[in-house]
């Protein structure tokens, strides 16, 4: 945990480091499979296939006149231009900001005009949406005509330290925050190559995320073309048992996902483990990978899975891998290179002794640690406590450095590998007219899963209108920061000074 972090060059992009060599030295070799679960053409592009329809994405980019540095918004699905365009848009000297199609119009609307964006791109699904300010708004049609640009003669001559992209997340707060990313995350991003993911260059890693998800992007893109492995992803994947047939098909020798996927194979879609023959581990990431689950998945399958922990700001951090075997209860220790420590949740920068429970810390010098928050310097800067990035985990680190998690400090909230604040839920429940008061939590209903859940008090009068307070939600939200469970309460419980008591909503709720 103490070793120094890897020097990051004055001079560098990140979208050059993970193509230029790749389409240099390896350029006949598949580097991007696109499979479509639906019985859809599978899509493979060498890598030198890749570079070009970047650099000429890139060079149709540069022709539009915008700003050095502007934010530029992909509002696309499972499309293979979506990742094609990530790397372009940084090519060409800008900030990608990819979204997820989950996000509501209204929401997206948000990101376009809380980023400044100086262009929106708009996919398939999005084509027909409208009503972005004064984004330059890039639909299917001017889209195709970008690529068909004159390439880029060259890769934007930017600083390690430049802004790359720019991902949004759930704080503390009712509005999604931008978390701002460098070119040097890909640097950054190192430890996990050999400390979690165990990647090589002749490994083929599968990643079953949306295509807009930095989860799918990170792990399932640039960490295998930093390492000139090659990337599969796949779209329309409907039936489990597809995911064993096309680890077969593609020789994936990598499986990435959230442990939920993991769970529908076992349930729903192992019919030969046989088909993963070819398949060295699994690893998951985005919520905590419950101990039965991977007992199971081991029993049946012969494989591991390394789990890993991380956040928005700075990818994952804390793993399990090959020599660092996975522990029940734990994600994994801080992988070498980081250093990763406890603080005392009342203040101080002294880290706690080894089976002290406090807030999770990472050293700022970690080149994989985040620009800051855009246009937030109130809560960037509480954010930091001296020279450690303070998250809002309790954690605790055993005599052999594996960490526990004991929950949050804060209200946030986790669903299907995002965060969630309850502020921004409680918001949209609360438009409902029947509704008097609300508060939003997570409610375990099992030992390895929990639901948002609303808690709601009605006003004098009302009925309890589920269907048309769920209405108001889907209106304003994405799909996973919906509330899945709905309780009617005479009252919520609130400290002396009226403050909201969240942690106790669900007490009154048995576990199901």
């Amino acid at each position: 945990m103490s070793n120094a972090p890897h020097a990051v060059p004055v001079r560098f992009n990140l979208a050059r480091c993970c193509l230029e060599e790749n389409a240099r030295l390896r350029g006949a070799k598949v580097g991007l499979t696109v499979v479509d679960g639906a019985g859809g053409d599978t899509l493979a592009l060498t890598f030198a296939e890749v570079e070009a329809a970047v650099l000429a994405l890139a060079g149709g980019i540069a022709g539009l006149g915008l700003p050095g540095g502007s934010r530029i918004v992909i509002r696309m699905g499972n499309e293979v231009d979506t990742i094609l365009l990530f790397f372009a848009i940084i090519a060409a000297g800008h900030v990608a900001v990819p979204t997820s199609m989950m996000l509501t119009r209204d929401e997206a609307r948000f990101v376009v005009e809380n980023a400044e964006a100086g262009a929106v791109v708009l996919g398939a699904e999005s084509a027909q949406e409208e009503g972005f300010g004064d984004a330059l708004v890039i639909g299917p049609d001017k889209l195709a005509e970008l690529k068909r640009s004159t390439p880029l003669a060259q890769y934007a001559d930017t600083a390690g330290e430049d802004a790359a992209y720019l991902v949004y997340t759930s704080g503390t707060t009712g509005k999604p925050k931008g978390v701002v990313h460098a070119h040097r995350v890909a640097l950054g991003r190192r430890p996990m190559h050999s400390h979690w993911l165990d990647l090589r260059q002749d490994d083929v890693l599968l990643h079953a995320g949306a295509f807009n998800w930095t989860y799918t992007i990170g792990v399932g893109v640039l960490d295998p073309w930093f390492c000139g492995a090659a990337a599969t992803l796949a779209r329309d994947v409907s039936d489990p048992s597809l995911w064993p047939e096309i680890i077969r098909r593609h020789g994936v020798t990598i499986f990435a996902a959230v442990p939920g996927v993991y769970r529908q194979i076992l349930k729903r879609g192992l019919e030969d483990a046989g088909a993963l023959a070819s398949l060295r581990h699994g690893v998951a990431a985005g919520e905590a990978l419950p101990t039965p689950l991977l007992d199971e998945w081991r029993e049946r399958t012969g494989r591991e899975i390394y789990e890993a922990f991380g956040m928005s700001e700075i990818s994952t951090f804390v793993s399990s891998c090959p020599s660092v075997p996975a522990r029940p209860g734990s994600p994994g220790r801080p992988q070498p290179g980081r250093r990763v420590v406890a603080l005392p949740p009342e203040g101080g920068e002294t880290p706690l002794p080894q089976g002290e429970t406090g807030l999770l810390a990472v050293h700022r010098s970690d080149p994989g640690l985040m620009l800051g928050y855009w246009k937030r310097p109130d809560e960037e800067a509480s954010a930091f406590r001296g020279d450690w990035f303070v998250a809002g985990d309790l954690v605790s680190f055993d005599g052999d450095g594996y960490m526990r998690h004991h929950g949050r400090d804060d209200d946030v909230m986790n669903a299907l590998g995002y965060r969630v604040s309850p502020l921004e839920v409680e918001e949209a429940v609360a438009s409902h007219p029947s509704v008097a008061e609300v508060g939003v939590t997570e409610q375990r209903v099992r030992a390895d899963l929990s639901l948002i859940a609303a808690f709601i008090v009605l006003r004098d009068g009302a009925e309890a209108d589920e269907a048309g307070i769920a209405e108001a939600c889907a209106a304003r939200l994405a799909s996973y920061k919906r509330p899945k469970l709905f309780h009617f309460v005479e009252r919520l419980p609130r400290s002396a000074n009226g403050k909201l008591l969240r942690r106790r909503l669900a007490e009154s709720v048995p576990a199901k």
